[in-house]
């Protein structure tokens, strides 16, 4: 690998010094109270949410994940990465209720249609899945990147950049957040396409590289019968992922509801989906182009995880291997900051304030800055373990993410769509849905140990696609169960927070939110996304 020269330090210097010039900008002109410091003051216009809900996804576990999945033959992981339908589902379906509800989280949302039960437990939850995926995957595929780019040792790279992100997450909070993701979507963008076009013209062109990594390698469609992508569990599956994670995930929703106005988030969400269609051709696709110059004797890494920051440090000239090293870490700063914010919203307004609800308002702003120091430490204690779990950084994350998200996804779409549905029912389905995520991860890593023809070992064993969707079936069928089994809600509990209970109202003001042209550019995405799909075919 190349070390990055004078050239290369300049474009990185001036890129931080932009970063913290915003940062420091935000935090003199900030407020200290906790719609400010949680929700922006709730002011921000579609242009910064749209970007802010692309650079809290698009992390540098996706970066060094979603490569290390292109180059390692994991192509069928890219499902999740066409998923900007599934954002347009949040701006169209979800936002609206939230909107109206005018909830600071998600968990408060679920009190509001159930009961505080419901809200403590996703609190609780969330926090703990926050650390077993984005945190420690984020601080993990971070100091990969840092340490591959700068040269340095992989805990002195993944540690340096964590204390940097804090900081001004903890100074800053959420406007500091989505100001200094807005800039970080850009450069981002801008580094991985120049990557993606100089690596295509490396190799010699898109047919050239379909050649050396044979076609069929190319198809994200296995058979019902492939044991690792069955490819109806894998749609399925993605899709209960998809839903949990882009429509009631505090981490992405939290950027729709800083928004002005339903409009503005609506149309954020639907500028963040266009973005989404970005990472198949900037991620993946430099992650196949690196495979194929290996199997052609001009590169050299030893895991697909390295295919992106070897890629970079040997194909691009000076200077604009500094700008995609500055996107890189604009990657790891982004997801780790909307992380840490997300992670002291959800612990200071559904736990400490409940416990404590005169608590006044500065002193909650504090009480988040420390919550966040806290999550960070815990979550870098969990990056050992995770490295037992699956050796392909992405593969790992959405593993996780199918055993703990047909609960979630059960429940809030339930709770929608459907009034029948009462807190009993909700309350049952999220207890019982994580005792079995979490018992799935458990026999996984100790399955080796286990009776490969006891019960315990077929439950761990189980494809984690197939898991993830008989997991979800179970799940809405107990919360149906237990919700005919005992009283229906109070009206309180459903009105104009189901799709049947909506008053004409709302309906109305619902519809002067949008016009033509939001709809035009949702149906463009949808088109496109069954492009890539049918595209990615192994022919």
């Amino acid at each position: 690998m190349q070390i990055l020269d004078t050239f290369d330090w300049l474009t990185i210097g001036l890129y931080f010094a932009v970063l913290l010039g915003i940062a420091f900008w935000v935090i003199r002109g900030k407020k200290s109270d906790t719609e400010d410091y949680f929700l922006a003051g709730r002011n921000v216009g579609w242009f910064v949410v749209g970007c802010s809900i692309f650079a809290s996804n698009i992390g540098s576990e996706h970066v060094v994940g979603l490569a290390g999945a292109g180059a390692g033959n994991k192509l069928p992981m890219l499902i999740y990465e066409i998923q900007a339908w599934v954002v347009l589902i949040l701006g169209w379906v979800f936002l609206p209720f939230y909107a109206r509800s005018g909830v600071f989280t998600m968990p408060e949302f679920l009190e509001k249609r159930f009961d505080s039960r419901s809200r403590w437990i996703l609190s609780v939850f969330s926090i703990v899945a926050y650390v077993l995926t984005k945190i420690s995957v984020t601080i993990y595929a971070g100091g990969v990147v840092v340490s591959a780019l700068l040269g340095i040792d992989f805990w002195t790279g993944a540690l340096s950049t964590v204390v940097l992100t804090g900081i001004y997450t903890i100074l800053g909070g959420m406007r500091a957040v989505v100001y200094t993701e807005a800039v970080q979507a850009v450069v981002l963008v801008i580094g991985a396409v120049a990557l993606t076009v100089i690596g295509l013209d490396k190799v010699g062109g898109w047919e050239s590289m379909k050649e050396t990594v044979t076609p069929e390698y190319l198809n994200m469609w296995r058979p019902a019968t492939d044991p690792d992508f069955p490819w109806p569990s894998l749609f399925i599956t993605s899709t209960i992922v998809g839903v949990w994670y882009w429509c009631t995930d505090q981490y992405i929703v939290q950027r729709a509801l800083s928004a002005k106005n339903l409009k503005e988030g609506r149309r954020g969400t639907i500028f963040g989906a266009l973005l989404k269609l970005l990472p198949v051709f900037i991620f993946l696709i430099p992650g196949v182009i690196a495979l194929a110059l290996k199997l052609r004797g001009e590169l050299e890494w030893e895991t697909p995880d390295q295919a992106f920051p070897v890629l970079m440090s040997n194909l691009l000239p000076s200077g604009l291997r500094g700008l995609v090293a500055a996107g890189l870490l604009a990657a790891l700063m982004s997801s780790l900051a909307s992380v840490f914010n997300s992670c002291s919203t959800l612990f200071t307004v559904d736990i400490y304030k409940k416990l404590n609800p005169n608590t006044p308002e500065l002193k909650l702003v504090r009480v988040g800055q420390i919550a966040t120091s806290i999550v960070v430490v815990i979550g870098i204690v969990w990056i050992p373990i995770m490295a037992n779990i699956s050796g392909v950084l992405y593969e790992y994350l959405q593993k996780v993410q199918s055993y703990i998200s047909p609960p979630i996804t059960a429940v809030f779409v339930l709770g929608i769509f459907y009034k029948r549905i009462n807190a009993s029912g909700a309350y049952v389905t999220l207890v019982a849905g994580f005792l079995i995520g979490a018992l799935r991860i458990i026999l996984e890593l100790i399955k080796p140990s286990l009776d490969p023809n006891g019960f315990l070992y077929a439950l761990g064993d189980m494809n984690f696609l197939t898991f993830g969707a008989w997991f979800f079936l179970f799940c809405v069928i107990l919360a149906v169960a237990v919700s005919f089994a005992t009283a229906p809600p109070p009206a309180e509990k459903v009105e104009n927070l189901t799709m049947s209970t909506i008053s004409a109202e709302e309906k109305a003001k619902n519809k002067t939110s949008y016009n033509w042209i939001d709809i035009a550019v949702s149906v463009l995405v949808v088109v496109i996304v069954i492009g890539v799909m049918l595209s990615f075919n192994g022919r």
